[in-house]
């Protein structure tokens, strides 16, 4: 047996709670709250030995969410309501959508997007199209 796995085997008893996919939402807390102390020990140390598990902690998480918490799908007038809100912006702050009333009418509803709309607003807020479909 090499020496890796002797001291693997050794300490399993205390990793492979870390080392196991959910299973159920007791199982994700428990992960979450490994993740959460991970990333507090690491800090921003991107080179920590630690980083890997990290990344497989993480990545069972989102499978998680993905599969048991899927996020609604936002219109594409419910996600510039809200890129609006992050930005601090106002319907004046649009002009590649129009003017305040073409703006005003979009976001209540009365008019769609059109294309070339679509293509300025994901310009101006650095996103794919898809965002606003």
């Amino acid at each position: 047996m090499s020496a890796l796995i002797e001291q693997v085997a050794a300490h399993w008893e205390f990793v492979s709670p870390l080392l196991r996919k959910p299973g159920n939402e007791e199982d994700y807390d428990r992960l979450v709250a490994a993740l959460d102390e991970l990333l507090e020990l690491i800090g921003e140390d991107e080179a920590h030995p630690l980083m890997s598990l990290v990344d497989i902690i993480g990545e069972w998480i989102e499978a998680w969410d993905h599969q048991h918490r899927p996020m609604p799908k936002a219109s594409g007038v419910e996600t510039l309501r809200y890129l609006m809100r992050e930005h601090g912006m106002s319907q004046s702050d649009l002009p590649g959508v129009g003017t305040q009333s073409v703006v005003s009418e979009v976001l209540s509803g009365k008019r769609q997007l059109n294309l070339r709309q679509i293509r300025w607003l994901a310009g101006r807020f650095g996103v794919s199209v898809e965002t606003f479909i």
